[in-house]
């Protein structure tokens, strides 16, 4: 996976990420743009494509709008696949086993990047 441009301006600020929330920004990956769902942990986010391994659909239930189960899941909106937060394995559902497909981000100066680029 590849960042379509070097110097990308940052995805978001991270404050605009609440602590353990989620946002949804797009970004060019490998030369389309992409949704992608961002997962605030203290200062680290982990990101992922938004799309279900399941049947190709967005995790969101409304634009930027993501379930979270009590027992601190990403919860697809369709078909309630459960991901790890930790590895976006699917830990419950209709994909049980597969994995949502990680994006590297950076985080630096108080904003989230791609992994590689550059200021």
């Amino acid at each position: 996976m590849s960042v379509s441009d070097p110097a990308a301006p940052p995805l978001i600020a991270l404050e605009r990420i609440a602590d353990g929330g989620f946002a949804e920004v797009e970004a060019g990956i490998d030369g389309d743009f992409e949704s992608l769902v961002l997962y605030r942990d203290g200062g680290s986010v982990r990101g992922w494509l938004n799309i279900c391994p399941h049947a190709g659909r967005r995790l969101d239930w409304a634009p930027g709008q993501f379930l979270k189960s009590k027992d601190g899941h990403l919860v697809c909106a369709a078909h309630g696949a459960s991901f790890s937060l930790d590895d976006g394995g699917c830990v419950a559902g209709p994909c049980k086993g597969d994995r949502l497909r990680a994006v590297p981000l950076d985080v630096r100066d108080g904003s989230v990047y791609l992994a590689g680029s550059t200021l």
